[in-house]
């Protein structure tokens, strides 16, 4: 969902981004909140007792897009089966943290 940042008055978007295969026990929680810093979007991402990463990435609309296609590689020893993608009401994050497991 898009929505503008009153403060800069730039579209922002948040997309929740649930991904499966071997994406625990691999550093994809630290390399997605690296990469998302990198990028300037913010967040959060989390291992979930199932066995996948959730992650929420929100910001510039085409940033957004681009951690999200972050999320179909991973690191270097993930191995991404699915990426699930919904739509979010943006939260004005300000940073990319790593949350407990759910």
């Amino acid at each position: 969902m898009k929505s503008h940042d009153p403060a800069n008055n730039r579209p922002t978007t948040a997309i929740r981004v649930m991904i499966s295969g071997r994406v625990q026990g691999v550093g994809f929680r630290y390399s997605t909140q690296q990469q998302a810093r990198q990028l300037g979007v913010s967040g959060w991402v989390r291992n979930r007792r199932n066995g996948t990463v959730e992650a929420l990435f929100e910001g510039d609309p085409a940033l957004v897009q681009n951690a999200v296609a972050w999320c179909h590689q991973g690191p270097a020893a993930a191995e991404v089966q699915t990426v699930e993608t919904c739509g979010e009401p943006p939260q004005q994050l300000s940073d990319f943290e790593i949350r407990p497991t759910v």
